[in-house]
């Protein structure tokens, strides 16, 4: 890998280390819930060793090998850099790789799924290693691979037969996605569901699914789809071949993620409380989907929690198949004055659903009113913070039971000091920096409330039942005749759509949103204007705002992509810069990238505020319209080669010209630092500790989390 090329690849110096900020609402709460609290903290913790494991083979080790460094000197990096002989700038960049690496809980970034590694040289690990035994036995166990980018497939997160890197099936190498595939048509036929899976081929060719959970046998009571573990499989590709279903993976740390859910159960404010934390408490004691689908509808009907909070494997954007969830967990305080807007908004959204551009044949036939609550996050474990979380993901549970809406107020106000804006143009400056977090705030409002919210998918839902009428079919929007295709008995959006359903569907949320904010009384109900539609006035602000975020993120969004791979490697990236391309498309110069020279320096976003209601809203409804129909008639053919053609990268223009112009403005990341809580067991009471928002603060945070 020459120079240049892995220039891309080096830990941001410095990180961005911001502190969480979550004292004055943590003190509010009362002794029993700040228990609560702190009992699902711990167990979202204990799994980021989980996390570890699901980025790479090296990624605990790492780990673990910071933490020896910790340990060993006290906390002392100016007496460990003197024993170890090596310069203040080579300790440096071992401090900052050190935060980025926690803060994404492995050596592969969470937004974007590329490796990253030190720019100190190798020979500096070495000489820290060398001060401590332990510290020496966890970099030995890492065997090079800090360093090392000469497979540069290797390089990023995806599917093994593509010389990727993956874990979710681990020892696998000659694994392919055609396997993959059918293993997952054969679970899903079974009835057993993949979030807390992995898939090994061994070497015979047999394939074993390990499932998550404490016990390493089958429960006594039987699994999901029953007492046996051995199976074969009768028909398709891999006829013949055996299928093991193996417990137990994880094992040690579900079974004290467990023990602290039990101890949150305890602690719980209602009913619906305990009996969700009795449901995770199953499901990772037996490594139950079902208890966990369980938990969830308890979650939903949790309404109005003080402390909020959501644990398990739930996120699928890792896995290069899209079906294997990520761990995470969160525990975060309510914020009584924002959760107000957000609650005016939920009151709106089944007035705002129908302005979408289609007809109600294509949306659910009630709107289920969800909670919607502005949090400040305590804890959030996992690979990375989101500003907003719409769970849970299943469909089934979504279309019949409803949903949640979470915006992280924290997370969202959280600001790094000297923070560059790079393409955004000197004249829209001053309106950008005041009114971004309040466009921000509105978008993740709308992305997550009516964006993931909406839509109905057509659906036979047992054989011979529809959830619309089989003999008169709905007309299609796009093609104006009936539709042909819809969702089959045990199918899924995520199951039919693949790796491509995470970055579709952020798309979809996230134009949704672009659409939807173009509503004057939206922003109102934010704080922005009276409601009527005036752009020359705050809310027009915000609005433009909101444009400019958009469109600046689709550029910037380059970063994610790999131009050898040619490969997305982040869904919400990929979605940005398709909807950067819908701008630039629209009618009358509504969005122009401008430049100067052929190394396009001074590269500008340029954006014509007076078109955002017309040329700009009508391509953003286009655009939308079509991803929506394709989803809800299970159109995945049409679907995909759309979708694909819109995020597709030219190499030459977007993927060389403009792309080194953006690695060439890259801005940090922003890792957080989070609190850590500590319980009296005399006296009932926790007690809160926050950290430096230094490199060393972040380092101490994680060395006295004890996981």
């Amino acid at each position: 890998m020459d120079a240049q090329e892995l220039q891309q690849y080096l830990a941001d110096a410095p990180p961005s280390v911001v502190k969480l900020e979550i004292e004055k609402h943590f003190d509010a709460l009362t002794d029993q819930q700040k228990r609560y609290a702190h009992f699902i903290s711990r167990a979202s913790f204990l799994g980021s060793r989980i996390v570890a494991r699901q980025i790479s083979p090296e990624s605990e080790p790492i780990f673990d090998f910071i933490l020896a460094l910790h340990k060993s000197s006290g906390g002392d990096w100016k007496a460990l850099q003197a024993k170890a002989g090596i310069s203040d700038e080579e300790l440096d960049h071992f401090l900052q790789y050190a935060a980025q690496f926690l803060g994404n809980s492995g050596n592969y970034k969470s937004f974007g799924d590329a490796k990253f590694i030190p720019r100190c040289s190798e020979s500096a690990f070495a000489a820290l290693a060398a001060t401590s035994p332990e510290a020496q036995k966890f970099y030995d166990a890492a065997a090079g691979t800090i360093f090392s980018t000469d497979k540069p497939a290797l390089m990023h997160l995806g599917y093994p037969e593509q010389g990727h890197m993956t874990t979710y099936y681990p020892g696998s190498s000659d694994i392919t996605k055609a396997e993959i595939d059918a293993i997952s048509a054969w679970m899903e036929k079974k009835g057993l569901l993949p979030e807390n899976t992995r898939l090994v081929k061994t070497k015979n060719g047999s394939f074993e699914i390990w499932i998550a959970s404490a016990g390493r046998t089958v429960p006594s009571e039987g699994g999901d789809i029953g007492k046996e573990t051995e199976f074969t499989i009768e028909d398709g590709a891999l006829a013949g071949k055996s299928v093991t279903l193996v417990y137990g993976d994880y094992s040690e740390e579900m079974t004290l993620i467990a023990a602290n859910i039990r101890g949150a159960a305890d602690n719980s404010d209602n009913e619906n409380q305990r009996e969700m934390h009795n449901a995770y408490a199953k499901s990772f004691q037996d490594g139950s989907s079902l208890a966990f689908k369980d938990s969830q509808r308890f979650w939903i009907r949790d309404k109005g929690p003080m402390v909020e909070s959501n644990i398990g494997f739930i996120e699928t954007y890792r896995d290069p198949a899209g079906i294997r969830g990520e761990w995470e967990g969160f525990a975060a305080v309510v914020n009584l004055e924002r959760t107000r807007a957000f609650g005016a908004l939920v009151k709106a959204a089944s007035s705002l659903i129908p302005l979408l551009p289609w007809d109600k044949n294509f949306e659910k036939d009630k709107f289920l009113s969800p909670d919607f609550t502005s949090l400040e996050v305590l804890t959030f474990a996992g690979s990375g913070i989101p500003a907003g979380i719409n769970i849970p993901n299943f469909d089934d549970i979504r279309q019949t039971e409803g949903f949640k809406n979470v915006s992280l107020g924290n997370v969202l106000s959280a600001k790094a000091p000297d923070e560059k804006i790079p393409f955004i143009a000197e004249k829209d400056l001053e309106v950008y920096k005041r009114y971004r977090d309040g466009a921000f705030e509105v978008q993740v409002g709308l992305h997550e409330l009516t964006g993931h919210g909406c839509g109905k998918l057509l659906q036979e839902t047992s054989s011979g039942v529809f959830n619309f009428d089989k003999e008169n079919p709905p007309i299609s929007p796009l093609t104006g005749k009936h539709v042909t295709t819809w969702y089959k008995p045990g199918q899924t959006w995520g199951s039919v759509f693949g790796s491509w359903a995470g970055s579709y569907e952020e798309c979809r949320a996230e134009l949704v949103a672009m659409y939807l904010s173009c509503e004057f009384p939206v922003l109102k109900i934010f704080g922005f204007g009276d409601g009527s539609l005036n752009m020359d006035g705050e809310a027009g602000d915000v609005l433009y705002a909101s444009y400019l975020s958009m469109a600046r993120a689709g550029l910037a969004s380059l970063e994610m992509w790999d131009p050898k791979s040619r490969k997305w490697g982040q869904a919400h990236s990929q979605a940005r810069f398709s909807i950067f391309q819908c701008f630039l498309s629209a009618a009358g110069g509504f969005c122009k990238l401008e430049y100067k020279g052929d190394d396009l320096t001074d590269m500008k976003i340029s954006l014509d505020r007076s078109k955002i209601l017309t040329s700009g809203r009508k391509a953003v409804g286009d655009y939308l319209q079509k991803l929506h129909i394709y989803k809800s008639t299970a159109d995945v053919e049409a679907g995909i080669k759309f979708f694909g053609d819109m995020t597709n990268v030219d190499p030459e223009f977007w993927g060389k010209k403009v792309r080194d112009e953006v690695l060439r403005n890259k801005q940090p990341r922003k890792v957080f630092v989070q609190a850590n809580t500590y319980l009296d067991e005399a006296t009932g009471k926790v007690t809160l500790k926050h950290y430096d928002a230094t490199p060393e603060g972040m380092i101490q945070s994680w060395a006295e989390r004890q996981v």
